[in-house]
């Protein structure tokens, strides 16, 4: 990993499809809007892209820590684009501010933790953790 500055930028755009909505993950009940989770998605992706050219090829970087807050509802068919701004590097672990906003307002705003992870090493606890246990 190469060191990542503070105030290092990514984005993510996605258009709002029908398998993005509320109604599809938490209540049928629930009107057709943007749903939280995939807020969450645009804006880890949004972080990962801030700090990707600063890794390894054996490297990524996880999720962590959200804190975020959903602030306008955002329909089917809107784009929406998540940003994040790196602000704070302490070894391998990186803080970030986010938001995303659609073509109207901004959507949701927060902050992001992500921790630069060993790909290989990674795999090999998984598949440690996948073996049967005795």
């Amino acid at each position: 990993m190469r060191p990542i500055p503070v105030g290092a930028k990514g984005s993510f755009t996605l258009r709002v499809t029908p398998a993005h909505l509320a109604n599809q993950f938490k209540d049928a009940a629930l009107p057709p809007v943007f749903a939280t989770p995939m807020m969450i998605t645009a804006m880890e992706n949004a972080a990962l892209n801030a700090v990707r050219g600063y890794l390894d090829p054996s490297e990524s970087a996880v999720g962590t820590e959200v804190n975020i807050r959903h602030l306008a509802a955002t329909p089917v068919g809107h784009q929406v684009t998540a940003e994040a701004v790196v602000t704070k590097v302490d070894g391998r672990r990186i803080e970030f501010d986010v938001s995303a906003r659609d073509e109207i307002e901004e959507i949701g705003d927060g902050t992001h933790t992500r921790m630069v992870v060993d790909i290989s090493r990674l795999k090999q606890r998984l598949d440690a953790k996948a073996r049967p246990r005795p």
